[in-house]
């Protein structure tokens, strides 16, 4: 029963029932206003032209946020490195995706990482795109220093905060929110992946890049449907969320509670988000395509539960609160606000995205959720964050364990 949560449908379904709901005006902690919706897709279309003269937009991927200026920096790596041959490399870029990605949750506000090489200085994602880059070049995560450029499942296990807190630059001075949850979710990853020698080894000792051999593996006429991908990651990498529900002995990893979702079996109650893990399928598209591999199916992923795309739905008052005191209270991850909220912001990303395409004139085939994200919803949630706050960011008081936001 718990495998039915590890999809991408069941986040698709779930939240589309917690937007029925607030569209009823039957959500304890939103109203939902579908007007809005038309001015939002105007504001999106336009960020998508600015970024994107040519409409030709990229996956929402960290392979985005490894670009400072107009240098992308994976690419200079890699023109620099001899791999022993495609899958060789295509498995140091997941373990560079996959660890950078599990080091995303939000940073906070006042953090910032300087990129001496760039001579840039960046916060929130790009600047953890950035540190986590860096310290995958210098060999952090490898547990042999002749090949630095790969992250071995014995180094994750054995990383400490103070280890993170150097490549992050973070002290009193540059606080960096979640550093030990970070620190602890790495080292439960590389256990994970010890423990697991058949997925995670199956070329090599263990280490992330294992996934890709993995996927081949299941890999019909060398294609993978994306949400197969999702899967993998959510069956095989769901031991290393702490303290998260589980049902039937099967953790469900980012799952949350919220009453309005009922059924009358195990999962009632149940909502399915799983934002990172998704994030990181899209991640994962493109270093299985330049070994060869296909990926279909893309938009059987969801829209990310992020606070960028959520923030975008506050901010443009397709959401609001029914209680505008709730704002400025500190809200937990599994709080029903939360949960209520990142559902809507998923299901809302689907009603989105035909009026966008509509008003730029491209085809779904053309124009995938994943570019939507990249090029649209992301990007405009946080301009009009910068808008409204000085700070740019999220519009409700979050408080993080660096495993979620």
């Amino acid at each position: 029963m718990a495998e039915r949560l590890l999809t991408a449908a069941a986040v698709r379904e779930r939240a589309a029932e917690m937007l029925e709901i607030g569209l009823a005006g039957k959500l304890p902690n939103f109203r939902v206003d579908l007007d809005r919706l038309a001015p939002t897709a105007d504001l999106v279309a336009e960020v998508i032209r600015d970024n994107y003269s040519d409409l030709k937009v990229p996956l929402h991927a960290r392979w985005r946020h490894f670009v400072a200026g107009r240098r992308d920096l994976w690419a200079e790596i890699d023109a620099m490195t001899k791999w022993p041959d495609a899958n060789a490399r295509a498995r140091a870029a997941f373990d560079l995706a996959i660890v950078s990605v599990l080091l995303d949750a939000g940073a906070g506000t006042d953090w910032r990482y300087k990129d001496a090489p760039t001579r840039m200085a960046a916060g929130r994602s790009e600047g953890l795109a950035l540190a986590s880059l860096r310290m995958f070049e210098a060999g952090l995560f490898s547990a042999d220093p002749r090949w630095p450029l790969r992250a071995d499942a014995t180094r994750l296990a054995e990383l400490t905060s103070a280890d993170l807190a150097g490549g992050f630059q973070a002290d009193a001075r540059n606080p960096l929110a979640g550093l030990d949850g970070r620190a602890a979710l790495l080292a439960r990853f590389g256990r994970t992946m010890l423990a697991n020698p058949k997925v995670f080894a199956k070329r090599d000792t263990a280490r992330p890049g294992g996934l890709f051999d993995h996927l081949v593996a299941l890999a019909d006429h060398r294609i993978v449907p994306a949400p197969a991908i999702l899967h993998v990651l959510l069956v095989h990498l769901g031991s290393i969320w702490e303290n998260r529900l589980t049902l039937g002995g099967v953790p469900l990893g980012d799952t949350w509670r919220h009453p309005a979702i009922r059924r009358d079996d195990a999962t009632d109650g149940l909502v399915p988000l799983h934002k990172l893990s998704q994030w990181l399928s899209y991640s994962l598209i493109e270093p299985l395509r330049d070994a060869g591999i296909a990926v279909s199916e893309i938009d059987g992923l969801t829209g990310l539960a992020e606070y960028r795309n959520g923030g975008l739905f506050v901010d443009c008052g397709v959401v609001e609160l029914c209680d505008p005191t709730q704002a400025v209270r500190p809200q937990h991850v599994d709080s029903e606000l939360i949960v209520e909220w990142r559902a809507l912001t998923v299901a809302l990303l689907d009603r989105l995205a035909p009026l966008v395409r509509v008003k730029l004139g491209v085809s779904p085939q053309k124009f995938s959720l994943g570019s939507l994200l990249e090029g649209g919803t992301w990007a405009a949630g946080r301009r009009i964050a910068k808008e409204k706050r000085p700070d740019g960011g999220p519009p409700f008081t979050i408080v993080s364990d660096g495993t979620v936001f």
